[in-house]
């Protein structure tokens, strides 16, 4: 099982938010402590206060300056805080020097643990474990003398535990850069053979000639709930669309697993449409470093369909979000169509283009129509409609073209069947010899 750090089955801890207010985040410094604690939220932690403090140079040994330091273990003190959790990232001097001048067994973190360890709730399958694990440790590794490092492997080895959950008998176990670094080996040897069988299933889905659209955005934004829709209508095999369906809930990150559909429209036109973890500011570079096979989906998608949250007055520090990721992970030049979801929360008249975007609602049907409409003339505005003469002994092949493809017109000549219709790039290129 992947490492927790915070305990999230017994009662609400207690935490105070610490951060720095400089020159580069002082424009946008509010949406960045709402986003902390949102964060914080998300993984069930009782935020009892926040303290900030404006300073372009933070201190090398304990981050805050000395006064605000005396002012964090009151503050701490006074709200019987269990933990405090650092906007930036901590060093393992900071970490050490803070839980030793704040006492009391205050453990001291930062918001890349914070995310990691919510990342290791959400994680399902064994990919996405592995690859929480490999961020985790390699986050751990630097910080191999803190109480983060040490509670992190006390708590269950290579396979870690909770980092709240301490019992009375449990023994300190000291951690060395060997015993880290083999198992960063011993999880990216595991991760390679996973990945590989991933690669070759994504490499026969190129093959096929099949469209890819990929759904991106902020986290909690509605992009599951924009898969599940399109799934629920138009999944290739609706017998099991529900089956099919991915996991949607009003939390952040609530799914970290990719996950393809096969979609075909009502015209026959069909594609595949894959969910991606969803992104925030900031996001952990060890993070995006190892879900880089999860986020490969959207780079190599044909179309992105990025989700805002409309609703939230931070959207646009949200669409800034995405940008800098796609470009992080190379998807920055793919196509994209904006849907601003939510509408209904955010009082504005829906379904509605913009331009080429949408502003829309997943509840609304007219809303998936409009989407829709708008991914059949993005996704397949290469289509080219051709005439073909296909011999009565080429029946599978018939049968394939009219399955995949939107048959325009059909009659039958002495030497076969006489079709017209819509292909894309790669079929015409496949079936040259048909065409006249």
């Amino acid at each position: 099982m992947t490492a927790q750090l915070f305990d999230t089955k017994k009662e609400q801890q207690k935490v105070i938010l610490t951060a720095i207010e400089n020159q580069q985040n002082s424009s946008n410094f509010a949406y960045t402590i709402e986003e902390f604690k949102n964060l914080a939220a998300a993984n069930d932690l009782q935020v009892v206060d926040v303290l900030t403090q404006k300073s372009d140079h933070p201190s090398a040994g304990t981050y805050f300056g000395k006064g605000k330091v005396t002012e964090l273990k009151e503050l701490v003190q006074a709200r019987e805080a269990q933990l405090v959790i650092s906007n930036d990232d901590l060093t393992a001097t900071q970490i050490r020097n803070l839980e030793r001048l704040i006492g009391n067994g205050v453990h001291v973190v930062d918001r890349t643990a914070l995310i990691l360890d919510i990342f290791a709730g959400r994680a399902k399958t064994k990919i996405a474990k592995l690859q929480v694990r490999l961020a985790q440790k390699q986050y751990q590794l630097p910080r191999l003398h803190t109480s983060l490092a040490n509670e992190l492997d006390q708590q269950g080895g290579a396979g870690g535990g909770s980092f709240t959950s301490r019992g009375s008998g449990e023994t300190k176990l000291e951690l060395n850069r060997r015993t880290i670094e083999e198992q960063i080996i011993q999880i990216k040897t595991e991760l390679k053979t996973l990945l590989a069988a991933s690669s070759t299933q994504r490499k026969q889905r190129d093959h096929s000639g099949l469209k890819t659209v990929a759904l991106v955005g902020y986290t909690n934004a509605g992009k599951s709930s924009w898969m599940n829709r399109i799934i629920g209508k138009f999944a290739e095999n609706t017998g099991d669309s529900d089956e099919k369906k991915v996991f949607e809930k009003d939390m952040l990150f609530a799914t970290l697993d990719a996950t393809v559909r096969a979609i075909r429209l009502p015209n026959k036109r069909r594609f595949l449409l894959s969910d991606t973890v969803g992104f925030v500011s900031n996001l952990p570079h060890n993070l995006v470093a190892s879900f880089q096979s999860t986020l490969d989906e959207a780079a190599h998608a044909d179309l992105l369909i990025q989700v805002v949250d409309v609703s939230d007055e931070h959207y646009h520090e949200m669409i800034a979000t995405t940008k800098s990721t796609l470009k992080e992970i190379s998807a920055d030049q793919i196509p994209m169509i904006t849907i601003f979801n939510k509408a209904d929360k955010a009082g504005m008249t829906y379904p509605e283009r913009n331009g080429e975007d949408l502003i829309a609602s997943a509840l609304d049907d007219k809303s998936l129509d409009a989407l829709i409409s708008l991914l059949d003339k993005h996704l397949f505005a290469d289509l080219k409609t051709v005439d073909m003469l296909i011999p009565f002994d080429q029946g599978a092949i018939l049968n394939r073209i009219i399955q995949e493809n939107q048959i325009l017109k059909q009659d039958y000549e002495d030497q076969g069947t006489q079709i017209t219709v819509e292909l894309p790039e790669t079929q015409i290129h496949e079936y040259q010899r048909f065409i006249h």
